[in-house]
């Protein structure tokens, strides 16, 4: 299935998740994001945000974009976690997946995802060849990875992978230089770029004077203008808003498109 133009992001919603996922696929989402990571994801509780709205007829499953995550040790909390310390790393990517399975009520995830590098290589590339396996058993549609910053790691499993990455998630900010070299580098090998916080880490950009121009020009909200800037230049994003309204909005961005030069002068922005 192909990646929709939003998704809807499940990070830090806690016990509204079920309340929130369950609006967002009434308003018209037809992607979800989430991950096997109890810190900072309640993905027992998408999953029942997502049985609901199938249970009501809002969705079929087969509409539905879902991608979650196999989130390494470092990102866990020990006391909390899908998987054993003493367990070896593919088992820990195995039972992360069971769970992940479990939870979401789907014997097929679409977009399965590392949601940070491990290291050192010989590791990295024992996770990516079990992530490899649950694709070859057609459990999983595509691979990705997450917070990846650094273009010789993308590289590095791109060259090595039987199954190449399919999608690069990261977050979307100033401080990794908007990732323009990973960002061409997944435009010549047809890997999608998804963006998380990209209106939280970029408040000078929704406060720019071609923001608030453009926001007047189309009579949409200068977050519905950056997201659809984020499509023009071929960037799928994230979208966390707990905000009915906002979701509406929000998705309504292909009603609309900016010009070239438009595009050219918020890119000037970043």
């Amino acid at each position: 299935m192909k990646i929709p133009n939003m998704i809807y992001g499940t990070a830090w919603k806690k016990e509204n998740t079920t309340a929130l996922v369950f609006e967002a696929l009434k308003q018209g989402f037809k992607a979800v994001d989430t991950a096997c990571q109890p810190r900072h994801y309640r993905e027992d509780l998408v999953g029942l945000g997502l049985q609901k709205a199938y249970d009501e007829q809002i969705v079929k499953r087969e509409d539905l974009f879902i991608q979650t995550k196999f989130t390494p040790i470092d990102g866990q909390d020990k006391n909390n976690m899908p998987y054993l310390e003493s367990d070896e790393i593919e088992i820990q990517v195995e039972k992360s997946f069971e769970t992940s399975k479990k939870n979401l009520k789907t014997n097929f995830i679409d977009a399965y995802i590392l949601h940070s590098p491990v290291y050192p290589e010989n590791k990295l590339q024992k996770v990516w060849q079990k992530m490899e396996e649950f694709v070859d058993a057609r459990e999983v549609g595509q691979l990705g990875i997450s917070n990846c910053y650094d273009l010789d790691i993308l590289i590095y499993i791109y060259s090595n992978a039987k199954i190449k990455p399919s999608i690069v998630q990261n977050r979307f900010y100033a401080q990794s230089g908007y990732d323009k070299e990973i960002r061409a580098f997944c435009t010549e090998n047809s890997i999608k770029y998804e963006s998380f916080w990209s209106l939280t880490a970029n408040p000078h950009i929704l406060t720019s004077e071609i923001l608030q121009t453009l926001s007047q020009k189309y009579q949409r909200g200068v977050a519905e203008i950056f997201y659809r800037f984020l499509n023009h230049i071929n960037i799928t994003p994230l979208n966390g808003t707990t905000s009915t309204k906002h979701m509406i909005e929000d998705l309504k961005i292909s009603q609309f498109e900016l010009t070239n030069d438009e595009i050219n002068s918020i890119l000037n922005l970043l």
